[in-house]
């Protein structure tokens, strides 16, 4: 699943966790599927912030990695 995939998903079961129709059983489900989504979109995010910190400008305005 794409990092949007998981925003998208985790988007719609916050809106079913706002739908008061739920029972326990099924917010809970709901709930712990979105704790996954949480995480895994926040590797992937610190993930790209590594890749990122390792980008420096040059003075002509672009853009290099940095090799470790």
């Amino acid at each position: 699943m794409t990092f949007e995939q998981q925003v998208a998903r985790l988007e719609q079961i916050v809106a079913q966790l706002n739908d008061s129709k739920l029972d326990l059983a099924q917010a809970l489900k709901l709930f712990d599927e979105g704790v996954g989504l949480l995480r895994d979109a926040h590797g992937e995010l610190a993930k790209v912030e590594g890749t990122l910190g390792r980008l420096i400008e040059k003075a002509d305005g672009s853009f290099d990695v940095v090799k470790e």
